[in-house]
């Protein structure tokens, strides 16, 4: 690990930023940070290490994989030897590849956080307070991601191993594994810290007070600490710096410039002259192909549809672009599908007849599609030969790959048009909302929770919830904000953390190469090992003291 993580004290963490002028090996680390130029100059390579590089690499980037794939919004339409996939179907590998960049990149920024707050003064200035600020801040957010993949959920147990708790620049100092509860301390040590220092006005391409509020209420809702996260979330929603997308701009969410969208509170800002490669390898590229860019092998899942497809006027569906096929004429096709009892889509065209009759062919007979409305939405089905009701989908054809339909997932590309430009978000206004809601559901105040919701709701044009009564039957105050979680945070790496510190199962009866192989995962427990990655084995032959997840 000394070799492996904490090398030559940053030298590689500057990579892409001022700093590169000044090799690392060749200056002294006093003439490097004796100033506040230097300071700045190496906080910027601290963003640098995070934010990744333009092939897709680096700490964000993996992260999002790590945590977005093991989820129940995605759906792999074929298998890999790359190591996305056994995190994607939890048999995960110790020797992952992108496991072992995540845990590498975050420790190195890690260590050139510790660099700055031990070089910079504080008092000296209020640039010197945010820039120091800035670090605790990037070192709390870098510590909560590492112990939410290697480590269980808080409220599983803080007796849980976490990660090392590297707190110094010394590269001699070699921690093992603190635990989950030591580690959340810290994060919460950081960010009060980073609260206090950080009071200038900078872009949501920077850390400031804000973003260590939303942060904040984050870390205090996984925490169970459910005043202290609505608190905070509150903090940040009235300190009017920021404001909800409207319904019409919310579905262009990530085309925007981040320095012009008013509702990011903190991201990593990519540009396209320096971390934009042709976007094939970039996170966005498995999601779609666009402009003849990007693999387009994963798409939306069938269950994550279904979800927003209770609303077909629900503005988050643009983040959803499906693949139709066209006939000779230009025509889309139209179809009925279903999903067989091996989880497979089965797709048959239609025929409609001059009295508006509507039916399709399967195994040489022909069945009328029927229709009735649910709670204001068309469900369409056909009687079977034994006068069973099968439910269906009325839709187009579309554009298959191994028999899984094209769904593109388009929020993780297109920023400022560019296919697969992304600028990985941290935390956004919508989070505050949603956070509070949760917070208010646990605490059993069911009115400033739907309060909270229907903000958000309101804001995907569907309808919101007046009081608990009008509430779907069977789903409590707390299901229907889990819902709208899912909803609203899909692709920003919250739902498999969502799932399971709530003590609730991860669901993944759908469609997708998830379910190919042996004993595939139908369901995932919160207390399944996988829930869970694998400390990286190169970490572990470093530092053999450092305890392997079971």
């Amino acid at each position: 690990m000394k070799k492996i993580v904490f090398s030559i004290l940053l030298a590689l963490c500057f990579t892409g930023c001022e700093i590169d002028k000044f090799p690392y090996d060749a200056i002294a680390s006093e003439e490097l940070f004796g100033d506040e130029g230097g300071l700045e100059s190496a906080t910027l390579g601290n963003y640098a290490m995070l934010k990744g590089n333009a092939n897709g690499g680096g700490f964000m980037p993996q992260f999002h994989r790590l945590a977005e794939y093991p989820g129940d919004n995605v759906a792999l339409s074929g298998t890999t030897t790359d190591a996305l996939f056994f995190s994607y179907n939890y048999n995960n590998l110790a020797t992952s590849s992108r496991s072992n960049e995540f845990w590498t990149a975050g420790y190195k920024a890690i260590v050139g956080c510790n660099r700055i707050i031990e070089m910079g003064t504080e008092g000296e200035s209020a640039e010197m307070d945010h820039l120091i600020g800035e670090n605790y801040y990037l070192r709390a957010m870098t510590y909560f991601h590492l112990v939410n993949i290697y480590g269980r959920p808080y409220l599983q147990g803080t007796s849980n191993l976490g990660v090392p708790l590297k707190l110094s620049s010394d590269i001699d100092d070699a921690p093992d594994r603190n635990t989950v509860g030591e580690v959340y301390d810290q994060v919460v040590s950081d960010l009060l810290k980073a609260e206090e220092l950080m009071s200038l006005s900078k872009t949501n391409s920077y850390a400031t007070k804000e973003a260590a509020q939303a942060l904040l209420s984050r870390v205090y809702l996984y925490m169970g600490e459910n005043q202290a996260s609505a608190d905070y979330a509150d903090l940040v929603i009235q300190s009017g710096r920021f404001s909800l997308l409207s319904t019409a701009q919310l579905p262009v969410y990530s085309t925007l410039n981040p320095d012009n969208n008013s509702e990011t509170i903190f991201c990593f800002k990519y540009l396209e002259e320096s971390d934009y490669n042709n976007g094939w390898y970039s996170v966005g590229s498995l999601y779609a192909t666009i402009q003849g860019a990007g693999w387009g092998e994963m798409y939306a899942s069938r269950s994550y549809l279904d979800l927003l497809g209770q609303h077909p006027e629900d503005s988050r569906l643009g983040f959803i672009e499906p693949q139709y096929l066209t006939d000779d004429n230009g025509d889309r096709i139209p179809v009925v599908f279903w999903i067989n009892e091996d989880y497979q889509y089965v797709f048959r065209e239609t025929e409609e007849a001059q009295d508006g009759t509507v039916t399709f062919t399967d195994n040489a007979q022909t069945y009328e599609v029927l229709s009735e409305e649910i709670d204001g939405r068309t469900q369409y089905y056909y009687m079977d030969g034994s006068g069973t009701r099968k439910d269906i989908y009325r839709d187009y054809q579309m554009s298959v790959r191994n028999g899984y339909p094209k769904y593109y997932i388009l929020k993780c590309s297109l920023q400022e048009d560019v296919p697969h430009l992304w600028s990985p978000v941290v935390s956004r206004l919508a989070e505050m909302y949603l956070n509070k809601a949760e917070a208010y559901a646990k605490m059993g105040n069911a009115p400033e929770a739907l309060a909270s919701i229907n903000v958000i709701r309101e804001r995907a044009g569907i309808p919101t919830y007046p009081n608990e009564a009008s509430l779907p039957e069977g789903q409590s105050v707390l299901d229907v904000v889990l819902d709208e979680r899912r909803m609203e945070l899909a692709y920003e790496g919250h739902r498999k953390f969502d799932v399971f510190r709530n003590d609730r199962t991860m669901d993944r009866r759908y469609p997708g190469t998830h379910l190919s192989g042996n004993n595939p995962y139908y369901e995932v427990p919160p207390n399944d090992d996988r829930v869970i990655e694998y400390i990286p084995e190169s970490q572990i032959a470093a530092q053999p003291s450092l305890i392997q997840n079971d």
